[in-house]
């Protein structure tokens, strides 16, 4: 059943006050209409499937239907199944006894386990083996899961929120994806909409990215063809890409003017590929300063990173904080970066991502935006 929201008993006011709470930033009528669904599923335990292309934010929307449920006292527990190897993804969801494999030096608990009581959301399940969805599917009908290497069922009380950005219904004809388990995933199936489907909405966004940069978000000062041109653009990457975007201008562009040819500049050097971003040197700027530019842009980049890596943590219940790169009013001053070179940045670069995505190359390549044989050759030739 494919729930579309519009309810008449949501009044604006309700809604409005919804999406400040959780953070669902639009006035849309496609966010109006995902809003009002989630209204209406979050205080149940059914099961909801977000779909919708990567960058929509499918993770805050099953963020906000916890926070909304019965089980917002308990863990919400978020799982990247397409970046978790597919040797260790069960073991990870499921928990494995002690011996169980080498390496099984001690039992462990997985993600289910963890999340008992409260909501396990797994993002990119499309992604997900055929044998694993076996056992997802017996977890959704009955609770019910075992550990690797054990044999004794283990019970838990779960809600599951799951994410695709692929047509299941594709997958599932082309047998990649088991018919029964989609079935009972899609109870609800919330379409998140493309940002070039709204528009509209983009200049709220904006608002809200430079207000969460601080002081610096402050200093910046974008024209009407600016943000014209903001909202021209297709955003293939969504959100999440409007995001970036704004964090590169709001570091490199403080205190200055932000007009259009200001913005097609940053928007250019995002869908360059990471090989050739250091190709183009900006009119009117040494080759020293572009370089540092490049630079700069590289780590809010890997910044970004490191946070949605340090939310992860900290919504597992880990305390050790991770090192983020300074911000740039911290150090305006950019000559500690000269000593490194933009090979040795780059290295950085994919040394993270790799790190990012447990060792996954194609899902390393796909965020660098490479192919899988350039990212080869340079992990050869940087040692990695």
């Amino acid at each position: 059943m494919e729930v579309t929201g519009g309810a008449a008993s949501i009044s604006a006011g309700d809604r409005l006050t919804f999406q400040r709470r959780h953070g669902i930033v639009g006035k849309s009528m496609e966010i109006r209409e995902v809003v009002d669904t989630i209204m209406q599923v979050a205080p149940t335990d059914i099961t909801v499937l977000v779909t919708g292309e990567s960058g929509t934010g499918k993770e805050v929307i099953a963020k906000a239907i916890h926070q909304a449920s019965r089980r917002s006292h308990r863990k919400f527990i978020p799982v990247n199944c397409g970046a978790i190897p597919e040797g260790i993804l069960e073991s990870e969801l499921f928990g494995h006894e002690k011996g169980a494999f080498t390496g099984a030096v001690e039992t462990r608990k997985g993600y289910f386990e963890l999340a008992d009581g409260g909501t396990i959301f797994l993002d990119e399940i499309g992604d997900t083996p055929i044998s694993t969805q076996v056992k997802l599917l017996r977890v959704l009908e009955s609770g019910e899961f075992m550990r690797v290497g054990s044999s004794e069922p283990r019970h838990v009380d779960v809600r599951i929120i799951a994410a695709t950005n692929k047509n299941l219904e594709e997958e599932v004809r082309g047998k990649r994806f088991r018919q029964d388990l989609f079935f009972r995933l899609r109870s609800v199936n919330l379409r998140l909409p493309p940002l070039r489907n709204r528009r509209g909405d983009i200049p709220l966004l904006v608002e809200l990215f430079l207000a969460q940069m601080d002081d610096a978000g402050r200093d910046i000062m974008i024209t009407d063809d600016g943000m014209d041109a903001l909202i021209r653009h297709s955003w293939p990457g969504n959100v999440r890409e409007l995001r970036n975007v704004i964090e590169s201008v709001t570091v490199l562009e403080r205190g200055n003017v932000v007009d259009e040819r200001v913005i097609a500049k940053y928007i250019h050097a995002m869908e360059e590929p990471l090989e050739d971003r250091a190709l183009p040197v900006p009119l009117g700027k040494s080759s020293e300063q572009a370089e540092r530019e490049l630079i700069f842009r590289m780590l809010v980049e890997l910044k970004s990173d490191i946070a949605e890596l340090h939310r992860m943590l900290e919504d597992l219940g880990h305390q050790r904080p991770l090192s983020l790169p300074p911000r740039e009013e911290e150090s305006t001053d950019a000559a500690h970066l000269e000593d490194q070179t933009l090979r040795s940045m780059e290295e950085t670069l994919i040394e993270h991502t790799l790190e990012r995505f447990n060792g996954n190359r194609r899902l390393a390549a796909e965020a660098l935006d490479i192919s899988e044989r350039t990212l080869y050759r340079k992990i050869k030739d940087y040692g990695l």
